[in-house]
């Protein structure tokens, strides 16, 4: 056999460290380690295991004919090893740097050559009723409240454990949905989170009882509260630069679609108390139930097209699901093209960089070492993981100081604009009751015997008064309270009351059939051989509220207001910037709310509202198209899910604020709407501009 030391050899190390040696003819130059070491003379042939030794004594058989030791060779072919996986490790770590830096610039690229068109405009369409659905469910509570109070008999803590629940569901919601949508899809999470919403929403049309109804609601509100932090992340990845700030804030209409809709079908549905029908005694389903049946609509038709619409591509890609990516693409591409009149364009991607992902996370447990249960929990435990990991990601010194900005602008806008949502309708609400309260008649000591009341009693107070063989048949009680009254061989029959009491009044010898004049109702009363039959347990609707068309003339005019605010920051967001939008209708609506000053009278509430409201909506746009558009694509809904959970925060915060001032002072609430937006204001204008910003 032929030693091949003794040959003239060429060594050559391929990409991936291995060696090929060809003959050349050559002489001692064609060694392949002499491209790192120097060409070999007599005295530096030894190895390294004998440096330093006597070079005489160590120089072997050959060493005179150049030829290197076997060691040496051994040698610089681990030093060449080592080279190329050095080398080849730079090289992936270049090519992902790239990759990650290539991607936005070659999205962008392929959805300018995609075009916006008949795509964008169904999804435009899907992802707004999804939105409107949420509209309509930040009304649904505050609609339903007046009637649901006395159905279910509610009392006024309970009234605001229900608010307060509502919106701590929709603020959880929107921190975990928001999580999700970037580990497990923004389609996927989208319909989860509308399913939540339909089903439980459903249910509670039908719950008799108050706890069952807020534990449904809640599971309501976690579902829909994850649904603007999707859409806008969804529907931003289907844009190209020069269209986001424009078609984001024309999806910003379906909000106020949602308070129309929710407006104009609670004003025809729940006044009308005759439209409800009853199985039974214990079971009743009135108007207002219906009314919340009717809002499930947007929701549903939201879920139907969603199924039908493809993942967001970025987020595939993002996730290195490089060919469902490229269909979707090739997708948008045909369906714009085609419905252009051109039909003949091809799709020319051919292929998309994407970033190198780590190795997939998720510990797998074979199937005979661990339960089907088991590798669920594992899975799901460690998306958990990956989730907190990415919001702890935004902690990051790039991301810090723009995300503590934004923070504080979307803190200050939700706390000013939802206080001041509470604060007028309960401030239209407090007018009227001073107003019916300006109009009590009081009777002081009369003395009715043997009388027929069958005419209904209305904002009457009756103290020290005496009732003897009276009959009060079929009659309606309305805010009637009787003080230190005397009722003697009384007959009550078919009562309907509200907020109707008895305080210590002396009751002989009376009788009530068929009313819902319960225990609760008499207050410190001493009765005598008084029986009651056939009463009517809980609470009913009895009768029309006459201040119902005031409420929800209210909210849809404070919806419809938000239409020339909606046009103008749509028209202008790509022209004159995000910052300069958010902060100018913010210090502008500072403005608008010492006119508040001014409102003497339900009508001047109601106009300062429409105008705060079309004021204020631009900054609300402005707000969700920088929002989606500062964050990287593999973060976008966790830091949307969290700044939106921050707004429902503010939201509760300014709801029990401006709430406890109502018929105190009107300065306070005022002054604090106006210092949240002047603050808003001036930290928005910190901002970066990303107008101009491919999404990275």
């Amino acid at each position: 056999m032929d030693d091949p030391y003794h040959n003239n050899v060429n060594q050559q190390m391929t990409e991936g460290g291995e060696y090929t040696y060809t003959q050349d003819g050559g002489g001692q130059d064609g060694y392949p380690y002499q491209t790192d070491y120097p060409h070999q003379q007599d005295e530096d042939a030894a190895s390294d295991d004998t440096e330093g030794a006597d070079e005489d004594d160590q120089m072997y058989e050959g060493e005179y004919q150049g030829i290197p030791h076997p060691d040496e060779i051994k040698e610089a072919r681990r030093a060449a090893r080592l080279e190329a996986k050095r080398k080849a490790r730079l090289a992936a770590q270049q090519q992902e740097e790239e990759g990650e830096e290539n991607l936005p610039e070659q999205y962008e690229t392929i959805m300018e050559d995609c075009g916006h068109g008949r795509f964008q405009w169904m999804l435009f369409f899907v992802l707004g009723l999804a939105l409107m659905a949420d509209g309509v469910d930040g009304f649904v509570v505050g609609f339903v409240l007046p009637s649901a109070e006395k159905d279910m008999c509610i009392s006024n803590a309970d009234k605001g454990l229900l608010g307060l629940l509502v919106y701590v569901s929709m603020m959880v919601g929107a921190l975990v949905w928001g999580g999700l949508c970037d580990k497990m899809g923004r389609r996927k999470c989208l319909i989860y989170v509308l399913t939540i919403d339909l089903v439980f929403s459903f249910l509670s049309c039908f719950a008799q009882g108050y706890g069952f109804f807020l534990f449904l609601r809640f599971c309501s509100g976690f579902g829909i509260g994850g649904s603007i932090p999707i859409v806008y992340t969804y529907f931003t990845e289907f844009l190209q630069m020069d269209k986001r700030g424009e078609h984001l804030s024309w999806l910003c209409m379906f909000w106020m679609l949602g308070g129309l809709y929710a407006s104009f079908t609670a004003w025809g549905i729940i006044p009308h108390y005759g439209w409800g029908f009853a199985i039974g005694t214990q079971f009743q389903i009135h108007s207002w139930r219906l009314f919340m049946f009717v809002c499930l609509f947007p929701a549903l038709a939201a879920l139907i097209g969603v199924v039908f619409m493809p993942e967001s591509p970025r987020f595939l890609l993002e996730n290195a699901r490089h060919d469902e990516a490229w269909m979707i693409l090739r997708q948008v591409h045909d369906t714009n093209w085609k419905a252009k009149g051109e039909p003949e364009r091809v799709f020319t991607v051919t292929n998309i960089k994407t970033p190198q992902t780590q190795e997939d996370e998720f510990i797998e447990i074979q199937s005979d070492t661990g339960t089907a249960f088991q590798r669920w929990t594992v899975r799901k435990m460690t998306m958990l993981q990956q989730v907190m990991a990415n919001v702890m990601s935004l902690s990051a010194p790039e991301l810090r100081l723009q995300g503590l900005f934004l923070i504080i602008v979307w803190f200050c806008m939700a706390f000013s604009y939802h206080g001041l949502g509470v604060w007028f309708p309960d401030m239209i609400k407090y007018m009227q009751y001073e107003e019916y309260e300006s109009k009590v008649r009081v009777f002081h000591r009369e003395r009715v015997e043997r009388f027929h009341f069958n005419f209904s009693l209305v904002n009457q107070v009756h103290r020290e008064g005496e009732y003897i063989h009276d009959k009060f048949a079929n009659i309606e009680i309305k805010s009637v309270k009787f003080e230190d009254s005397l009722f003697e061989n009384c007959y009550f029959e078919d009562i309907r009351s509200t907020n109707t009491f008895f305080e210590n009044c002396t009751i002989k010898n009376t009788v009530f059939y068929n009313t819902d004049l319960w225990q609760e109702k008499f207050k410190n009363c001493r009765m005598e051989n008084t029986t009651f039959l056939h009463p009517k347990k809980g609470c009913h609707l009895n009768f029309q509220e006459e201040n119902d068309i005031v409420i929800y003339l209210v909210s849809f005019l404070g919806s419809l207001a938000v239409l020339p605010g909606n046009i103008i920051s749509a028209l202008f967001m790509d022209k004159i910037g995000r910052i300069r939008i958010i902060g100018g209708s913010m210090l502008a609506s500072s403005a608008c709310t010492f006119l508040l000053l001014l409102s003497f009278s339900q009508g001047a509430v109601i106009c300062w509202q429409c105008l705060f409201y079309a004021v204020s909506v631009a900054a609300w746009n402005g707000l969700e198209v920088i929002s989606v558009e500062l964050y990287p694509s593999s973060k976008r809904g966790t830091a949307f899910g969290i700044l939106n959970g921050i707004c429902k925060f503010a939201a509760i915060v300014a709801s029990f604020i401006f709430a406890a001032f109502i018929g105190i002072t009107k300065i306070i609430p005022i002054f604090l709407a106006f210092a949240a937006l002047v603050c808003g204001g001036l930290v928005a204008l910190k901002l970066p501009e990303t107008r101009e910003k491919i999404l990275s």
